[in-house]
Order: structure tokens, then C-alpha cells, then sequence
């Protein structure tokens, strides 16, 4: 991934610039700060996802992708296939959204249930899905394994925003990235959950100017 962003960069004659991920973006993101740290200026998280493979990391994960990293960790060549039966948006974008929705906190789904905000993400989860759902599998997969670099070995400035009540992504492995990143910048969002960022968004993006 890092790699395609320096090329994606050196096309548009940019030298050095921030990169941002939110929720599974993170992990791209952080891996960018460990591999091209010349080409980044600062990386920001934004309810993040963290590593999988530290105490506690799975247990604190909503039921169905405690299901997902089971699945992705032993029995990856089920991924695609069942993935495409029972979390597809191309079959019912209604239901698909529906699922999506469990395991939010009230926050949470008081935010998503806004209709233009539903009727937004079901028109993103469709086209991300229009070719098939092998980009799902892949992610799925992606994140449930070590990420093949250490929090301690990136030295660039990283932002991390997140709320305090995520039922999305383990708490635990927020505040170990928070403990073991060297310049970790951290802002915790106390009552605030998966989606607490959009009245946050000019205060992010300035602080990553």
C-alpha cells in the first residue's frame, strides 16, 4: 500500500504530504508512516482500527466480526464465499444495512439512521461492491492478521481521534496504539462513538495542514 501512494504522489508532483485513515483506513495509514516517513509529514488516525494480535483485541470486537477474524485466521478460503451469501449489499442494500447497524452504540445509530446519511452509505457499500465482494474478503483478511511492522518503529507525528464509547473496534488496542506510537498525538472523545468525527472534520484536517 505505501508503495502505490509514493507512486500515486510522484504523479501528482506532490513531495511530501499527510495521509488520513478512518476506521479500517487506519492501519494503511500508520503503515505509510512506518514505510515512506521521507514522503509523510504527519499521519492521522481517525476511529481507528488497531492490531488484532494483542490481549483482549478480539474478545472487545462486536459478535460478527469476532465471527469474521475466526473465519479470516483459520478458514480464509471461506471468506469470499460466505461473505457473499449473508453480507452482501447487491442482495438487499436495506438488510445489508440493517446488520450493519448492530453493535453501534445509541450514538451510533441515531447518526447512521439519518436518512440522507443511510441513503449515502448504502449508495457507497453498493458501488464498492457493484464487481463483486472479493475486496471485502480482502480487507477482512488484511485486518485480521499482524500487520508486519512495529507501533514503536514509526517516528513521524501521528493524530489519533477516537471515541470513548466505540462498539466498533477494540477500545484496548486504541489506547495501546496511543502508549506504543513514539509521537502520538492523542484526542479521546469521552460519550462519543464510531461516527463521532464529522462535527470534527476543520479541526482535523487543519491540525494535519
Amino acid at each position: 500500500w505505501p508503495e502505490d501512494v509514493k507512486a500515486f504522489i510522484d504523479i501528482l508532483g506532490i513531495d511530501r504530504c499527510a495521509v488520513l485513515g478512518i476506521s479500517a483506513g487506519g492501519p494503511y495509514a500508520l503503515a505509510c508512516a512506518y514505510k515512506i516517513p521521507q514522503r509523510i509529514t504527519k499521519a492521522g488516525v481517525i476511529a481507528g482500527v488497531g492490531p488484532i494480535d494483542i490481549p483482549g483485541a478480539r474478545e472487545e470486537l462486536p459478535r460478527i466480526r469476532r465471527i469474521g477474524v475466526f473465519v479470516a485466521t483459520y478458514f480464509p478460503w471461506l471468506l469470499r464465499p460466505l461473505l457473499w451469501l449473508v453480507s452482501n449489499p447487491q442482495h438487499n442494500p436495506e438488510f445489508f444495512f440493517n446488520k450493519m447497524l448492530s453493535g453501534n452504540s445509541q450514538d451510533d445509530i441515531r447518526f447512521l439512521m439519518q436518512p440522507e446519511i443511510k441513503k449515502q452509505l448504502i449508495k457507497h457499500y453498493c458501488e464498492a461492491t457493484h464487481r463483486g465482494i472479493r475486496g471485502f474478503a480482502r480487507e477482512a483478511f488484511i485486518l485480521s492478521h499482524p500487520w508486519g511492522f512495529k507501533l514503536e518503529e514509526i517516528d513521524i507525528p501521528v493524530y489519533l481521534w477516537h471515541g470513548e464509547d466505540d462498539k466498533n473496534v477494540s477500545i484496548s488496542a486504541v489506547y495501546y496504539m496511543k502508549e506504543k506510537l513514539r509521537n502520538c498525538h492523542a484526542t479521546l472523545y469521552p460519550h462519543q462513538g464510531h461516527w463521532f468525527f464529522h462535527p470534527y472534520w476543520a479541526e482535523i484536517l487543519n491540525t494535519l495542514r
